[in-house]
């Protein structure tokens, strides 16, 4: 009996015993995963938590972890000045005359008496053909200018003459008519020998080649020595008008109205020219017209600016960057363009309280000149505002400023001037 009951105990423990199915051993891994997962992220969080609470001197962003420590700003005053209105365009320097130098007659070219690169006069002796052909050619119609002059003069007294005998009727009316013709005859051949013997002259003249327009000259296209000819391409210089000079720049249609009401009333605008980078001004000069009609393809219209140029800076087909001053805004109120914020309110600032403390004002901009911008409405002259560490601000903000920072913003130019953080700048 006790081997039989030692054999039933045996049996019902191991009816207790249970093995478990492979699905319940995944979901009690899954289920281990996702309580260590969510442990390691809790520990991460409380760790950034206490790293951002303690890092020093850094300040927590206003509206993220708020506090209430005074936010370090730079500030300027608004003042009243004036503000220059002004349109941006590119131009191109152009010369009022280009000449190519040619020769108007055929021969060996014996003298050259330009340097290249040099500035000449209306008139200046350039260079010279040989003469001695030419000189012949004087001669020869010279000669029978003089032959044909002496057959019209006794033709002349033989017509006086027949006259005479005529009246006496010692002689045919028809030999006196004939006479006459004869003198006609002699008298056209003296005129056309007169003609010939100019332009004989003249191809004299024209050995010698002088400047048409004064200018600099150019490289030259043909050396001593050479046979030239009236239908050579390339001529023997070019030369350039360049003092002064002018600039063909282009602005859109929309600038017209403004441009032209400034024009009627007798307005004379100044323009200046910039090189490439738009850093160095290279000329002042006043804006001469502008073209007739619209280039319908881009929707500018073309605008020429004549330039004294007496420094010879600005070089035909040289590319600028044009500024053409339009009109300019007497006593209104100015900021530095780095205090202009832009976000939900629209176009604002961060205007400083007595309580050093900001508040958020809504403004509208009008022309930007040089660093400052004009401000047609919501600040004043005098209030203060925020040009740099406006990125940390909220409405309401308490501000510190360092003392040497609150005086008035300095002259356009400086470095005070140059936005100083990311956006906000006009």
């Amino acid at each position: 009996m006790t081997n039989l009951h030692r054999h039933y105990q045996a049996q019902k423990e191991a009816q207790k015993i249970r093995v478990l199915r492979p699905e319940e051993v995944h979901t009690g891994i899954a289920t281990w995963r996702r309580f260590a997962w969510g442990a390691a992220g809790a520990i991460v969080l409380v760790a950034l938590g206490w790293w951002l609470h303690t890092r020093p001197g850094e300040q927590p962003r206003a509206g993220r972890l708020a506090t209430n420590t005074p936010v370090p700003v730079v500030t300027a005053t608004a003042q009243t000045g004036d503000v220059a209105i002004t349109l941006n365009g590119l131009g191109t320097v152009t010369p009022l005359a280009t000449v190519t130098v040619k020769t108007q007659i055929s021969g060996q070219l014996t003298q050259i008496a330009f340097q290249e690169g040099q500035t000449v006069k209306k008139g200046d002796f350039l260079a010279e053909i040989d003469p001695r052909p030419y000189e012949l050619a004087v001669e020869q119609a010279d000669a029978q200018l003089a032959r044909d002059q002496a057959l019209l003069k006794n033709a002349q007294l033989d017509l006086s003459r027949y006259r005479t005998l005529a009246a006496q009727n010692s002689i045919a009316r028809q030999q006196v008519d004939t006479q006459a013709a004869l003198v006609g005859q002699y008298e056209a051949t003296v005129k056309a020998d007169q003609a010939q013997l100019g332009n004989a002259k003249l191809n004299l003249d024209y050995c010698h080649i002088v400047a048409p327009v004064g200018g600099r000259v150019g490289l030259r296209q043909v050396d001593l020595g050479n046979y030239v000819q009236a239908n050579d391409a390339n001529g023997i210089v070019v030369i350039t008008q360049v003092q002064p000079i002018t600039v063909v720049f282009s602005l859109p249609e929309d600038n017209l109205p403004a441009i032209m009401k400034r024009l009627n009333v007798g307005a004379t605008l100044p323009v200046a020219a910039y090189d490439r980078s738009n850093k160095v001004k290279l000329a002042t000069g006043t804006l001469a017209t502008l073209d007739n009609q619209v280039d319908t393809t881009t929707g500018t219209v073309k605008l020429k600016a004549q330039f004294d140029n007496n420094g010879q800076i600005l070089f035909p087909n040289q590319f600028v960057n044009v500024q053409l001053l339009l009109d300019t805004m007497k006593d209104t109120t100015v900021v530095p363009t780095a205090a202009i914020q832009r976000g939900a309110p629209g176009t604002y600032v961060y205007a400083v309280k007595a309580d050093d403390t900001v508040a958020v004002k809504t403004v509208t901009l009008g022309p930007v000149d040089a660093g400052k911008v004009a401000v047609q409405s919501g600040l004043a002259a005098g209030d203060r505002v925020v040009v740099d560490g406006a990125d940390k601000l909220r409405d309401g903000a308490k501000v510190t400023m360092p003392t040497a920072n609150t005086a008035a913003p300095q002259p356009s130019g400086s470095t005070a001037d140059r936005p100083r953080r990311r956006g906000g700048s006009q």
